[in-house]
């Protein structure tokens, strides 16, 4: 068994006060299947997905410490049925409050920082969404160059607020020195948005997709998340009918465009931290929002299962191979034959993640804007 009595120490056991015990679920239900920290932490060396809750929301201007946000989320998710057998998951419990939120911020930090380099895919059932800076401070800790893609209805860029969950964006990617190779932001409503700040990405060399892009192709999102190592979710980006604890916007994802963002990111070979963040209890209804969040959850499951299933791009005769040529540049590009998904080659003769529409572009001797976005970035 691997040593990680030392992250044992920032962690709380998960609560059997919101989540029922064990034998009580039925059957076939996740409660009944996964390994969690009850009153020994559990043996992790077998699980390739590990939960861990952090409901520290002092970031966000609520001065009453930690949420109960994620065990109520565990509730939900431990009833679900488990779907996936070749996936083992654990849960580590709570991150402990820190006297100040930045103490949070270093214990989560740490924790991720520790499973991640044993190769775990860390889930963190947040809090408020600046602990997305705890989640990408566990890769700048080891200098790691990452890229990283925030879903968000608003660019939490706003220097002028005195809430850390507003502005946590500015260290992110800014901050020296910086390991943020790349960065995405999915999901945004424009109406929230200065278009300067737009601009001010674009200069970076940095994607923003409008949410109204997202919903008409979200197909496109994949290979977006799909290079990307760092997955951020806030519940802003719902739809207040599907997630009544939003209450920033009418407007945005439905629950299962939600949901399909999570299997893209559990797809993903180089995802291997997913936060989910924003959900304030006192504002839910039914627990609505904690069960569109349980199923998302799921949904990683899904898409880690089906992404076990996918080959090494050394081995040729697990892909499609088409060589085009497009202003002068020749290129060749991949299709999975297990999953479909597609790969261009850049002029460095690596593979970046890419769509069948960008295989199009090319094929009509268009240049593909990722391929452009990606040489930009060099």
């Amino acid at each position: 068994m691997s040593d990680y009595l030392n992250i044992s120490d920032f962690l709380t056991p998960v609560s059997l006060q919101e989540i029922s015990h064990e034998e009580r679920y039925k059957d076939g239900q996740i409660g009944n299947i996964i390994t969690f920290y009850g009153e020994n932490f559990p043996d992790l060396d077998e699980a390739q997905i590990v939960l861990v809750g952090c409901g520290e929301q002092r970031g966000s201007g609520l001065t009453h410490g930690l949420s109960n946000a994620p065990d109520i989320i565990r509730r939900h998710f431990y009833s679900l049925y488990f779907w996936h057998s070749d996936i083992r998951i654990a849960d580590v419990g709570n991150i402990k409050a820190g006297s100040l939120y930045t103490d949070s911020y270093a214990a989560l930090r740490t924790v991720v920082e520790e499973l991640i380099r044993d190769g775990k895919t860390v889930i963190i059932l947040g809090g408020s969404h600046d602990l997305t800076l705890s989640q990408y401070n566990a890769y700048a800790e080891n200098r790691k160059a990452i890229e990283a893609s925030c879903v968000d209805a608003l660019i939490d860029l706003n220097l002028d607020s005195p809430f850390r969950h507003e502005n946590f964006l500015m260290e992110m990617l800014t901050g020296e020195p910086n390991f943020i190779r790349h960065y995405n932001h999915i999901g945004f409503q424009s109406y929230f948005v200065h278009p300067r700040m737009l601009e001010t990405m674009d200069k970076l060399h940095f994607d923003c997709y409008r949410v109204g892009s997202v919903k008409e192709n979200i197909d496109e999102m994949e290979p977006v998340i799909r290079n990307s190592n760092l997955f951020s979710f806030d519940i802003s980006a719902i739809a207040h009918a599907y997630a009544p604890a939003n209450t920033i916007s009418p407007n945005g994802l439905n629950g299962e465009e939600s949901c399909m963002l999570m299997r893209y990111a559990g797809m993903s070979p180089n995802v291997n931290s997913i936060g989910i963040y924003g959900y304030d209890v006192q504002l839910d209804k039914d627990d609505l929002t904690a069960k569109q969040i349980s199923q998302m959850i799921w949904y990683v499951l899904d898409g880690r299962s089906r992404g076990r299933r996918e080959a090494q791009l050394d081995e040729k005769d697990s892909f499609n191979e088409y060589h085009t040529a497009f202003a002068e540049v020749e290129t060749t590009f991949l299709q999975s034959k297990k999953t479909g998904r597609w790969w261009m080659q850049l002029p460095n003769k690596s593979f970046i993640a890419c769509s069948y529409k960008d295989y199009l572009l090319a094929s009509s001797n268009e240049i593909p804007e990722r391929w452009l976005r990606a040489q930009e970035r060099g």
